[in-house]
């Protein structure tokens, strides 16, 4: 289908809206890495809340998550769901001890709990891992689906996306980036949404949907099941990627960390929780449907959403379908790279170069980091496509990195006497164990994978605090005008959520 002059308007003019928007947003900027990197630390709940969907649902969900929901069905919208109930946990547990400690990057709170090597491990972990896993899958799985819907070739959308990214990530820092995620969170929910609609209304209504998708729409699959067993969903190791994810990680916590104060940043997550409640019907439920609406049309999973929108969206409409797809991709990748270069800035240049980097410096630097990831990413993207489907190769990628890094941080929380080489025993153990794993069960489900793997280097760390504790329990610094009163209610509106969530397993059991 190609693009009629009213789709062309309107894709440009989101284009110049975001533009015009981070502009706006970047002016307001001082020179000081507490504003470039964290914005200041005066974000709003509601902006909290959108920026951590934003950064989280790219083209990687469009195009991934939908393609698991053609193949797989509704069970893979378990990561959603219990995406959901992960932050809850996020937003009563761990948020609170991250802004008493008034950390600017997850690595540095390691440093204040165990020591600096144990900082360094993880930041260089994170480094490699945005740029080779996340980085790259952001940008391919965009420029697959520009190329499944108008035609561009992906070599050219991966480089175009890249660019328009850097500009003005570059530029502009996290304000920047919570901005036009703003528009970009909107406007990818409503092309969602429209897409679920003419998608259900193709089909024949929801009787029609739920009678021809039959054992797709169940959620819950034998425990043994290769991809999502039960057991590893509500008890194993989908917990492990979802802490990770949603509480340890540089590119979803900056936004937290960003926060006026621990009550605005619990109200975000929270928010946040009850918008991917949604996130299922909107995404995996289309790519169930497209098994029969087109199913002569699909070659590969990864091609289902974007088919869709091919064949369903009209002219007119098709536009913003693809300023939607546009601006996910848009968002998920200037998060990235933002998340990426504060790290490098601070986590690597800052603590091994130049300790006593002024705050210009620094900002030089994390623009300099900023185009020399954006480079790399575009460089890798195009392997992406060799490794099957994007999903699975994002979530068994991380499963390297993800179980020693979940073990530092919450052995450390309960054990104050965990001495720092428990920590970096994790991290580097963790690594052998879920390869070893993979290479001697490759039939077993890798989430069971990222559970034993956890399990071992929880035990190894149970094992060096017993033998070698540390003398006195660690106390963490406390941040001064950070205000640090939870937000009221907080427990009642997650509890609300896990009961939403707890509602649709069985409804879809």
């Amino acid at each position: 289908m190609g693009l009629s002059p009213i789709d062309i308007a309107s894709f440009v003019g989101f284009l110049v809206l975001v533009f015009a928007v981070s502009i706006a947003a970047s002016r307001r900027k001082r020179e000081a890495t507490e504003d470039y990197f964290l914005a200041g630390r005066e974000l709003s709940w509601w902006l909290i809340g959108i920026s951590l969907i934003a950064s989280n649902i790219s083209t990687e969900h469009f195009v991934g998550l939908a393609g698991r929901g053609y193949e797989l069905g509704l069970a893979i919208a378990s990561y959603e769901w219990m995406a959901a109930v992960t932050l809850v946990v996020v937003a009563l547990f761990f948020l609170p001890r991250f802004l008493r400690a008034g950390i600017f990057t997850m690595p540095e709170y390691l440093e204040y709990r165990y020591d600096g090597a144990a900082r360094s491990i993880m930041a260089l972990f994170m480094m490699l891992a945005y740029i080779f896993v996340a980085l790259a899958t952001v940008l391919y799985s965009g420029a697959l689906a520009l190329e499944a819907v108008i035609g561009l070739d992906v070599i050219k959308g991966i480089w175009i996306i890249g660019a328009l990214s850097g500009a003005y990530v570059t530029y502009g820092g996290l304000r920047a980036v919570v901005w036009t995620e703003l528009i970009q969170g909107t406007a990818l929910l409503f092309g969602g949404l429209l897409t679920f609609t003419l998608s259900l209304e193709a089909i024949g209504g929801w009787s029609r949907f739920t009678a021809l998708a039959g054992d797709r729409l169940h959620t819950v699959l034998p425990w043994n099941h290769p991809e999502m067993p039960w057991l590893a969903v509500f008890i194993g190791g989908l917990w492990i990627p979802n802490t990770f994810y949603w509480g340890l990680n540089q590119f979803i916590t900056q936004r937290a960390l960003a926060a006026r104060s621990l009550a605005e940043g619990q109200r975000g997550a929270l928010f946040a929780a009850a918008i991917k409640v949604t996130i299922p019907f909107l995404i995996v439920m289309p790519g169930i449907m497209a098994v029969h609406l087109f199913p002569g049309l699909i070659d590969t999973p990864d091609q289902a959403y974007p088919v869709l929108i091919r064949e369903l969206i009209p002219a007119g409409l098709l536009g913003v379908i693809l300023a939607a797809l546009f601006g996910a991709v848009l968002s998920t990748f200037e998060s990235l790279l933002n998340s990426a270069a504060t790290i490098f800035s601070l986590d690597i240049y800052q603590r091994h170069w130049r300790p006593k980097a002024e705050a210009a410096e620094l900002l030089r630097v994390g623009r300099w980091a900023t185009l020399a990831l954006f480079l790399l990413g575009c460089l890798w993207a195009p392997l992406v496509g060799r490794a099957g489907s994007v999903f699975q190769y994002i979530q068994m990628f991380w499963g390297f990195i993800s179980p020693g890094i979940v073990a530092a941080f919450v052995v450390g929380m309960i054990s104050p006497r965990t001495p720092a080489l428990a920590a970096k025993g994790a991290m580097l153990l963790g690594i052998p164990v879920y390869g070893l794993l993979l290479w001697f069960l490759p039939g077993v489900a890798f989430l069971h994978h990222m559970a034993i793997t956890f399990i071992v280097v929880v035990l190894y760390m149970a094992a060096v605090t017993i033998l070698r504790p540390l003398p006195a329990p660690v106390i963490l610094p406390v941040k001064e005008g950070i205000a640090l009163e939870p937000a009221l209610h907080a427990g009642w509106f997650g509890g609300g959520v896990v009961a939403a969530v707890a509602a649709l397993y069985l409804y879809f059991w």
